[in-house]
């Protein structure tokens, strides 16, 4: 238990709780899916894409919230853990206070969502329900699937598949192909994320009873599944260009050198604690590939 000498401020306590180096990576998903609607010639709505932002921010946040109050109860978050400090099990407050935030957060998502529904139409309502189940289930709940080795599968299915086509065809009023494959770089880094959080945590997770897919898989493979996600991420644009999709695609090809530190740490790292700074560089790699890759989809699209 943290000494009330030690104790941070109220804000730096929520602060700790929402994880805000994880928010940028809840952002390339919509920054990538209003590219690819303005790729296909859709105008802009500036009122779907703020109302997207704002679900995918709210939804981050909750699952956050939510694995800190899951793991704190399961016992996965202990003294040895090499993360950042989890508020619950840090004492610095309290299940009840975590469980009312997760609850504020929630409903704020909810208004947001049930209002793009009256854009969107009722499978949105339905695929947002089942994005707050999967955000509150990942660690809660009594089939807690990052627990089962699915968190990979859930993390690819809603920050990559749902946020980018769910964007675009907000966008759009219609779903593309192209929505589909730009999807998949998103979740590919997006995963990418929870894959090196995993990996930091094999020895506390395994101690734990945590099954992740990195404590299934070992430290070996966990370090091969993160370059091949990285892989995955940046050949997306290169097929993009083969299919007729214009240069301008590659852009995202000019974060590589955000990339290749990250890697090298992933395949040389002797102390867990190294990893924190990659999780954070992740989710910046993220953003910055999501950035690019939704101006070289918007250039391509009004060039051709």
């Amino acid at each position: 238990m943290t000494t009330l000498a030690a104790r941070p401020s109220a804000f730096r306590i929520w602060l700790l709780a929402i994880r805000p180096a994880t928010l940028p990576a809840a952002l390339s998903g919509v920054v990538v899916g209003l590219g690819a609607a303005l790729s296909v010639g859709t105008p802009f709505r500036v009122d779907t894409a703020l109302g997207c932002l704002a679900v995918a921010l709210l939804l981050q946040v909750t699952a956050n919230l939510s694995n800190d109050l899951s793991d704190f109860r399961k016992g996965a978050d202990t003294p040895q853990r090499t993360g950042p400090v989890r508020v619950a099990a840090a004492g610095f407050v309290t299940p009840r206070q975590l469980e009312a935030a997760i609850a504020i957060v929630i409903a704020l998502a909810g208004v947001v969502g049930l209002w793009l529904t009256t854009i969107g139409g009722p499978v949105l309502l339905v695929v947002g329900i089942l994005a707050v189940i999967a955000a509150v289930a990942y660690t809660g709940g009594p089939w807690a699937y990052g627990y089962r080795g699915l968190g990979e599968v859930f993390v690819f299915l809603f920050f990559g598949f749902v946020a980018v086509v769910g964007t675009a065809y907000l966008q759009a009023g219609r779903v593309e192909p192209l929505f589909w494959v730009a999807a998949v770089p998103v979740g590919a880094l997006t995963t990418a994320i929870l894959v090196v959080n995993n990996l930091r945590d094999i020895p506390t997770d395994a101690l734990a009873g945590k099954r992740t897919l990195a404590v299934m898989l070992g430290e070996r493979r966990t370090r091969l599944e993160y370059a091949g996600l990285l892989l995955v991420a940046f050949i997306v644009p290169v097929v993009l260009v083969a299919a007729g999709r214009g240069l301008a695609v590659l852009l995202p090809l000019v974060a590589l050198p955000v990339a290749s530190p990250l890697l090298r740490t992933v395949r040389t790292f002797t102390e867990p604690r190294q990893l924190n700074l990659v999780l954070k560089g992740t989710a910046r790699l993220a953003l910055i590939f999501g950035l690019l890759f939704a101006a070289g989809l918007t250039i391509g699209g009004a060039i051709a």
